[in-house]
């Protein structure tokens, strides 16, 4: 786990615990106060020793847990043995813990695991006893299998209405589904609009089950958008032969679509064939042509500019009118681009991003004023775009940082819930999965100021991720302190320093990769702080001579950084030290920043980034970018110009040396500042481990 939390409840001030006092008194929680303490260390050493034999099952956790009877997480230590006995339990000892612990998340898990345990058994008599709704789509299918083990016939409406409306359905669903149909409720009708359903949602496997199940006159048409979606090419080779009816053309539309993000020349070739063939209507048209003037685009094919300028408006989109913008920019075609930027939507115009290029196309078209002028706008904000800006035109960086009021009394309240309690004490005893979850749960339906309070009590107590997530907006985006935690005793400047790399670059990227989360995991199976695949991981130990403890120990912070800023260092090396191009390896895999850079490696740094084909690797460059300067100035007072760590292509980038030239920090008047946008790439905040060290499996090229 990461750094233990700053301080314990216990150790309060006098004048804190009199306050909580007073606080609970006036609620009537007075007999709460004891249950609200911190767990002492020992307690929590203790708890993790008996958690640990909890999860082996049996009661032997009891013996190593005796005087925790009143610590607030001791209920998790049963759920744990029970948990892991779940093929031997019975009723009586599920229900024994519900109504001992009524309300806790692990009585809720326990309910809910032991509900999937007796659909295993097909105990449906226990189930159906057991058995509250809401409880997912699994649970809702196996009561109904409940339900029909009594022959108890399904009623459409009451039954499957709200299922029938989900493009996919676990597995549990199946013999529910199967059921209906032979009970005949699944008329034509309901089984087009399902397979509609699942057809706008990409789900051919969906379409494909049920297509048998369609009048034989019309299954041919739903296999083959089933077809369409699973299998374009194959889709579009049989084509020819369709009928041209309107379910047909509706397969054809959705395979050119398909066709198009993988083959954009071949779905070209499809389209030209088969156009003539089919009367399809102005809105798939315009589908059609949409997808194909956009993925010719993200391949920067030589037709792309033509396509998407030609565009009907009805088939154009915000995305074929930003990508427009984009090829103009990558072909360094000024006219192009400026009429690109004009074409915009008015969101878009007033974007930090198009609002930065529309100055830079504004100076390469000889337009120095209003270029000048639009850039000390844009210099006004504290984002990628802002920073860019400021660099253009000297101007000190715009970064306005504010602090939370405290207020002991709203704080002694918010330390008196219990779930908060509890999820606080998970967090020091490691537990960070079931901690969050506690946290969420606690602050439900509490207001805007409570949530802020609590983001800041956590970063007070180490736990970072909760700080920077709940500080994500409004004038909370100004609390820099805790949205870009410095974590010293983590040892990032120490290990970047030895890796030879910069330490704000170093923090930078573990703000984009995990926001101080140090059990995230990717859907790639990245881990910790700066989201290292074991395999990376352990070549990068191999390489450096360092210890490697497999993959779990990724999630140890100080193993996760010894690795990460080893790693960062290599992809440094590889192109040139450049901290803004090892960033997009980092995030997209340097096998796909080499083709990029072949590509169009003549581009200065910024345009590069805008051409970065993958939506995703864009921001990431954008956001660890500007995050850099945010923790170089957190680190020194001040921070380097970030367009000192932008180098063109082919140049080599150096360290800083001692008494480097650093940029001031200003905060803009209020009566000129422009707001940035929500989703400007310095304020922006990525689901955790939502990127990977490893080669991104990211399929939009948007």
């Amino acid at each position: 786990m990461m750094a233990a939390p700053a301080s314990r409840r216990a150790a309060r001030s006098l004048r804190a615990l009199a306050t909580l006092a007073l606080a609970l008194a006036a609620c009537g929680l007075a007999a709460a106060a004891s249950a609200s303490a911190a767990g002492t260390d020992a307690e929590r050493a203790r708890f993790r020793q008996a958690y640990a034999a909890a999860q082996q099952g049996g009661d032997a956790w009891r013996a190593q847990a005796t005087g925790l009877e009143s610590y607030v997480l001791f209920p998790y230590l049963e759920a744990a043995a029970l948990e892991h006995d779940l093929r031997t339990l019975d009723r009586a000892r599920v229900d024994a813990y519900l109504t001992r612990y009524p309300g806790l998340i692990p009585a809720a898990d326990l309910r809910r695991d032991f509900l999937g345990e007796l659909a295993r058994r097909k105990d449906w008599t226990t189930f159906s006893a057991m058995y509250q709704p809401g409880l997912g789509d699994s649970l809702s299918c196996f009561a109904l299998q409940a339900k029909l083990s009594r022959n108890e016939p399904l009623v459409f409406e009451r039954d499957l209405a709200e299922l029938w409306k989900k493009a996919s359905l676990p597995n549990a669903c199946d013999p529910v589904i199967a059921a209906a149909h032979d009970q005949e409720l699944l008329t034509a009708d309901r089984l087009w609009a399902r397979i509609q359903v699942a057809a706008d949602a990409g789900k051919g496997g969906t379409v494909a089950s049920l297509a048998p199940w369609l009048p034989p006159a019309d299954a041919p048409a739903a296999q083959r958008i089933a077809q369409a979606l699973n299998d374009p090419a194959g889709a579009l080779r049989d084509a020819s032969t369709w009928p041209d009816t309107p379910r047909h053309r509706q397969a054809l539309t959705l395979a050119l679509q398909r066709m198009a993000r993988k083959q954009s020349t071949a779905a070209d070739s499809a389209w030209q064939s088969l156009s003539p063939r089919f009367t399809l209507t102005e809105q798939q048209r315009g589908a059609v042509e949409n997808a194909l003037a956009l993925f010719h685009a993200t391949d920067f094919d030589e037709s792309a500019l033509d396509r998407l300028a030609a565009l009907p408006a009805g088939a154009q989109t915000d995305a074929t009118r930003e990508w427009r913008v984009r090829v103009a920019l990558a072909r360094q075609d000024w006219a192009a681009a400026l009429a690109a930027l004009d074409a915009l939507g008015e969101a878009q115009k007033d974007d930090g991003e198009w609002r930065y290029f529309r100055a830079f196309v504004l100076a390469k078209l000889g337009r120095q004023a209003e270029a000048q002028a639009l850039y000390r706008s844009v210099a006004q904000e504290a984002t990628y775009f802002g920073f860019l800006a400021a660099d253009r035109v000297d101007a000190a960086y715009a970064i306005c940082p504010a602090s939370m009021a405290t207020d002991e009394t709203r704080e002694a309240a918010l330390l008196s819930d219990p779930g908060l309690d509890r999820a606080f004490e998970l967090y020091a005893v490691g537990l960070q999965k079931f901690a969050r979850r506690e946290w969420t749960a606690a602050l439900a339906g509490r207001d805007a100021d409570s949530k802020r309070l609590a983001a800041d009590l956590a970063f007070r107590k180490g736990w970072y991720d909760r700080a920077v997530f709940g500080l994500s907006s409004g004038n909370a985006l100004r609390l820099y302190e805790q949205r870009f935690p410095l974590a010293r005793q983590d040892g990032v400047v120490e290990q970047a320093s030895q890796a030879g790399i910069e330490a704000p670059w170093a923090y930078a990227i573990i703000r984009a990769e995990s926001a101080w989360m140090s059990d995230a995991r990717s859907g790639a199976d990245a881990r910790g702080l700066m989201q290292l695949l074991p395999g990376t991981a352990a070549l990068v130990a191999k390489h450096n001579g360092l210890a490697w403890g497999g993959g779990e120990s990724l999630y140890e912070p100080t193993t996760n950084i010894v690795l990460g800023t080893r790693y960062l260092a290599q992809m440094a090396a590889r192109y040139n030290g450049a901290p803004w191009l090892a960033s997009a390896a980092y995030n997209a895999g340097p096998n796909k920043v080499d083709q990029w850079v072949e590509a169009r490696g003549t581009l200065e740094p910024d345009l590069f980034v805008a051409s970065i084909p993958y939506k995703e690797t864009r921001e990431y460059v954008a956001r660890v970018m500007a995050f850099a300067v945010i923790y170089d100035w957190r680190l020194n007072g001040n921070a380097l110009a970030m367009s000192s760590r932008m180098t063109p292509l082919g140049r080599s980038y150096a360290l800083p040396a001692t008494g480097a030239v650093r940029k001031p920090v200003a905060c803009p008047a209020p009566a000129v500042t422009k707001p940035a946008p929500a989703t400007a790439p310095a304020v922006m905040e990525p689901a955790p481990a939502a990127a990977s060290s490893a080669p991104a499996p990211q399929e939009p090229r948007q």
